[in-house]
């Protein structure tokens, strides 16, 4: 009828009804995709973070995630902060969180 627009025309069947039993299996694969991916991996690094702050002691070198290089001089038990030497004259107190590593010793002299 129009020169630009074409005719719509109805099929000639209803389409096949789909089961059920395809969106599970789809679901359960996406499910393993998601634990495999992104949960498995990010519990490994956080149960690894935390060993790392339980494991730290005074005299550690440690790298913060601001950046900051220095050494525990006092770890508070009763709270989640520790005081760290950036050196002779400066003192931080950071969360035990914001630590992301803790360096070989000697890493501050050889910076």
């Amino acid at each position: 009828m129009s020169l630009f627009i074409s005719n719509a025309h109805a099929s000639a069947g209803a389409p096949a009804a789909g089961g059920g039993m395809e969106m599970l299996i789809m679901l359960a694969i996406f499910g393993l995709v998601f634990y495999f991916l992104i949960y498995r991996p990010q519990a490994k690094r956080v149960k690894e973070h935390k060993g790392l702050m339980n494991a730290m002691a005074k005299g550690d070198e440690v790298l913060t995630q601001g950046g900051l290089v220095g050494k525990i001089v006092k770890i508070a038990e009763d709270k989640d902060f520790i005081v760290i030497s950036l050196n002779e004259q400066a003192e931080v107190t950071v969360q035990k969180a914001s630590v992301s590593a803790v360096l070989p010793k000697g890493t501050m002299k050889s910076l």
